[in-house]
């Protein structure tokens, strides 16, 4: 299996994945009128055909003679499982998030769900005894947490902004307020699942029986193929947003459509992938543990951007809610920093 050998690659994968991270759910946007349950139908195959195609080819090159066959043969049943199960776990995450999206959009829902994810895998990390100056990961928290609070809010004040003008223009369906619970229930559900699958892929990579990037990707990406139907099935008939829909729906999608849920899948894939495999290279050829950190997750920031500035998600809205969308993408940089330099200034180390 072909491996990146110098500092160099390493870094470019991980800005591959940093983009393709928070791009992938800019093709649902391009999709236009389309709802996320079907999106995600097209979503999960893409995804799974894309970890094939890069199992059976890059994952079959190289000249250390083990291809991606050999490796998974190699992982233990056990790793089979907890990738499997990782899958599991991340889809019905990842749908609550592009449920999120469906109500809030991607400027708000990724911030806000991803943040929380971080702040849970914060604490498990802390709880299991990584090692880590107290007070960056305390600060870091707390800057986190504003940065959802914040998130959380701007989503409100939007919320509010759009039904003043279509009540202004007749075209409320209601004169009561909207509120923002949904969107702010999805994106703590969402974050919570996305937070704690980390510790089945690490049990499922480490040890000598580990998985390699690729075969770990192939049986996460399964995991993922295996459960769509029945989660799509479970929020068509429970909608985040609009009415209840027929599986059947699937059928009035456009060609277009489908390509660009395919489309959707192999970006995250890609993604997903390069993160994996920059991970399992030894770390004398990967960046500092700073850059290294924002590079793994500060992708929720270019998925903030893709909503502002391509989608204009912002559009119509007062000035404090650009400033608070501003200061959410501020303050979750500068969260994301503090928790990366904390196991570098241990408490009487640093």
């Amino acid at each position: 299996m072909i491996l990146p050998q110098t500092y160099e690659l390493v870094l470019a994968l991980m800005i591959l994945s940093l983009i393709c991270l928070g791009s992938w759910a800019g093709m649902f946007k391009l999709a236009g009128k389309w709802r996320f349950e079907l999106f995600y139908l097209d979503f999960a195959f893409g995804l799974f055909l894309t970890a094939l195609i890069y199992s059976f080819t890059v994952g079959n090159l190289g000249f250390d003679g083990f291809n991606f066959l050999d490796d998974l043969m190699h992982a233990g049943k056990h790793q089979w499982l907890y990738a499997f199960l990782a899958g599991v776990i991340f889809n019905l995450a990842n749908m609550l998030l592009m449920a999120c999206v469906a109500v809030a959009g991607m400027a708000l829902a990724f911030p806000m769900t991803i943040g929380i994810a971080v702040l849970l895998a914060t604490a498990i990390g802390a709880i299991s005894g990584q090692p880590g100056n107290t007070l960056l990961i305390a600060l870091g928290c707390l800057l986190l947490a504003v940065s959802v609070a914040l998130s959380a809010a701007a989503y409100r004040m939007t919320a509010v902004v759009r039904h003043e003008t279509l009540a202004r223009a007749g075209k409320a369906k209601t004169t009561r307020r909207p509120s923002s619970i949904k969107a702010i229930l999805l994106a703590l559900f969402g974050g919570l699942l996305m937070g704690s699958f980390g510790p089945l892929v690490e049990k499922a990579s480490g040890g000598d029986i580990g998985m390699g990037p690729y075969s770990l990707t192939a049986m996460f990406a399964l995991g993922v193929l295996i459960t769509t139907p029945v989660l799509s099935i479970f929020f068509m008939n429970l909608p985040a947003e609009g009415e209840p829909l027929e599986i059947n729906a699937i059928f009035s999608t456009t060609w277009k459509q489908h390509v660009l849920g395919l489309l959707g899948g192999a970006i995250w894939c890609t993604g997903a992938l390069a993160a994996a495999i920059t991970i399992s290279v030894p770390l004398q050829i990967q960046p500092g543990p700073l850059l290294r950190s924002v590079l793994a997750q500060a992708w929720p920031l270019v998925a903030a951007i893709w909503g502002i500035l391509i989608f204009r998600e912002f559009k119509g809205t007062d000035a404090p809610v650009r400033i608070l969308g501003v200061l959410t993408m501020v303050l979750y940089l500068c969260g994301l920093g503090m928790i990366a330099l904390a196991p570098i200034y241990v408490a009487g180390k640093g």
